[in-house]
């Protein structure tokens, strides 16, 4: 069955206008275009020192020096994830008091893009709140974790709270008032949790409708790794410095947590090779997999799952406009997503799928694509985002391997 090129392509000039954020009572900061309600609050706190002029509404007085018309979706509506690692991190389904330890972490990435007068106490006080209650709820954190996995967990909780790169050693960044090293220990810090989440999440949380049991699923995470070729003979620049490279890899994370069934459905297509040998189709705002692969593939309902929701909404989109976000956002450079199928946009394409190269300078409001909420975004491209730019119609998946995953890895039951 033939799918339609994305309509990211096509149509968005005919997606209506988006209404104004109604929390927007005060013009935001540059700075902030992106930053969560607490966030731009505290930056409005530290930039609104000068007793001058108030924006209309705004509880501060303000330089107007320091404000633009950049809008931000705010009041109800957490900040939408930037980065795939980002948005992968909020996607796991884990233990409560570790998604609490998580966003109060996350603040502190925000907080540091602050240009200038850094609110290096707010972050030291939100670290000290999150090791005081890893150590307080460490029975919470390591009992949610199944048997099997119980000494891992607890060599990961000791290097969150003691090791090189933990909460400790975050605090301790904090007080010598160095960006980058707060960055650095920031990043390791995050991965530590996330690696713990990962372990309290050994599948998805809620039932699959009884009429989709018959499509493959994959049940966690898995990693997909692309080995891709020039097709005019020519090479690759990567990230490493090594020189020119004929070969390049790129690897996508799929998320079966948030989208089970076309992260299934996508895994079976790698394992049986439907992939390999396939040509690239190159536009400005995408990459994607060239046509379809007669006959392969099922063709799945249209699957998002809203921020704030337990379970994957079906054949439907969100209203982006009414405050409707996704788990997984396709405003990410390097987001994966299925094409719509060409009979009905209620399914996605049974195997043609595109790497999404979000740009912000052709974004709408808030910074997002015109087409979030719209197609069924499934994982993101981790390694090898450099390589993306470099890719031209015509160019070649060398192979392509679920590399990690294949235990979550699920086949309907007539198949299995």
């Amino acid at each position: 069955m033939a799918s339609h090129t994305p309509s990211i392509f096509v149509h968005s000039s005919s997606v209506p206008a988006r209404r104004k954020c109604s929390f927007l009572s005060f013009t935001p900061l540059p700075f902030t275009s992106r930053l969560s309600c607490r966030t731009q609050r505290i930056s409005m706190e530290i930039f609104c020192s000068r007793n001058h002029d108030a924006p209309e509404g705004s509880s501060h007085q303000c330089d107007s020096s320091l404000t633009s018309t950049s809008p931000v979706f705010c009041g109800g509506i957490k900040a939408i994830s930037r980065t795939g690692e980002l948005a992968l991190r909020k996607a796991i389904p884990a233990n409560p008091v570790m998604k609490t330890m998580q966003e109060s972490l996350e603040d502190i990435s925000f907080l540091l893009r602050i240009p200038q007068r850094k609110p290096y106490g707010t972050m030291e006080g939100d670290v000290k709140k999150t090791l005081t209650t890893a150590v307080n709820e460490k029975q919470s954190i390591l009992g949610s974790v199944p048997t099997e996995l119980k000494e891992k967990g607890s060599q990961l909780y000791d290097s969150l709270v003691n090791g090189k790169g933990g909460l400790k050693d975050l605090i301790a960044s904090i007080k010598e008032n160095d960006p980058d090293k707060i960055s650095i220990t920031l990043s390791s810090t995050l991965g530590t949790i996330s690696e713990l989440e990962l372990l309290q999440a050994p599948g998805i949380s809620y039932l699959l409708p009884e009429q989709y049991l018959k499509y493959p699923r994959l049940t966690g995470r898995g990693i997909v790794e692309f080995i891709v070729e020039k097709g005019d003979g020519s090479t690759f620049s990567t990230a490493a410095g090594g020189g020119p490279q004929k070969l390049a890899t790129i690897q996508l994370v799929l998320d079966g947590y948030s989208a089970p069934l076309t992260a299934g459905n996508f895994a079976k297509l790698v394992i049986d090779g439907a992939y390999d040998g396939i040509k690239l189709k190159c536009t400005e705002q995408a990459i994607l997999s060239d046509n379809e692969l007669g006959g392969s593939g099922y063709s799945i309902p249209l699957e998002i799952m809203p921020s704030g929701q337990f379970e994957p909404l079906y054949k439907t989109t969100l209203d982006v406009q009414d405050g409707e976000l996704p788990v997984l956002p396709l405003s990410v450079y390097g987001a994966v997503a299925m094409a719509h199928n060409a009979d009905s946009e209620e399914y996605s394409s049974p195997s043609q799928f595109f790497i999404y190269l979000y740009d912000k300078k052709s974004a709408g409001l808030g910074g997002l694509s015109f087409d979030e909420g719209q197609f069924s975004v499934f994982g993101y491209t981790t390694v090898g985002r450099e390589i993306l730019s470099q890719l031209k119609t015509g160019d070649v998946i060398r192979s392509a391997k679920l590399v990690q995953g294949q235990e979550r890895f699920v086949l309907p039951v007539s198949e299995g």
